[in-house]
């Protein structure tokens, strides 16, 4: 399993932006943005990588997983 794995990756259309945007919360901020969802996820994922390979590479330690925590359902009984 590759460490990325351990992240929630998140895609959402911005009426803000007109465009769909992903996040890696937990990870970094900010992200990727594009007119095709499947797209913004692909070049998400490989963000992801790319920001764990930095923190390898600079010896620090990763953020804490972000997955695994069930958050979808936790935000439904949040709404």
């Amino acid at each position: 399993m590759k460490a990325s794995a351990r992240y929630v990756k998140i895609v959402e259309w911005s009426d803000e932006d007109q465009c769909f945007v992903g996040s890696c919360p937990g990870l970094f901020y900010g992200g990727t943005h594009g007119d095709d969802e499947q797209t913004v996820f692909a070049e998400l994922c490989q963000l992801v990588d790319e920001i764990i390979d930095l923190y390898q590479a600079d010896v620090k330690p990763l953020p804490p997983p972000t997955a695994g925590k069930d958050y979808a359902n936790k935000m439904l009984n949040v709404a």
